[in-house]
């Protein structure tokens, strides 16, 4: 069973910029394909970005296309988000998610994803 571990979430000004990470262990890190979701206080659970198994795809959500971006190492079953110039609804949980047997429509779909890891508080200041 796979364990993911979120970190690098954090305070910072509107314009600024964070990096997330999420560590998994307990599975074959690059069979899977990852996907980071997002949800503010009473909103909905939000896709942000994915990226499939030995990183050859990616997908953005339109509301961070040109600021964040996706990534991975599956030397260190690391995967990353990237986020720059954050604004202020951007302030969310942040969450990795992992499945298997992701096809490219089901990137963005939250149910297609087995594992979650606890997720990591970004809050963006105006």
């Amino acid at each position: 069973q796979l364990q993911l571990v979120e970190s690098g979430g954090g305070l910072v000004q509107a314009g600024g910029s964070l990096r997330l990470s999420c560590v998994a262990s307990g599975g074959a890190f690059r069979s899977y394909s990852l996907g980071w979701f997002r949800q503010a206080p009473g909103e909905e659970r939000e896709f942000v970005a994915a990226i499939k198994r030995y990183g050859g795809e990616t997908r953005i959500a339109d509301s961070v296309r040109g600021r964040f971006t996706i990534s991975r190492d599956n030397s260190k079953s690391t995967v990353f988000l990237q986020m720059n110039s954050l604004k202020p609804d951007d302030t969310a949980i942040y969450y990795c998610a992992a499945g298997m047997g992701l096809i490219s429509s089901t990137l963005h779909v939250g149910t297609a994803y087995t594992y979650w890891g606890q997720g990591t508080q970004v809050t963006v200041s105006s």
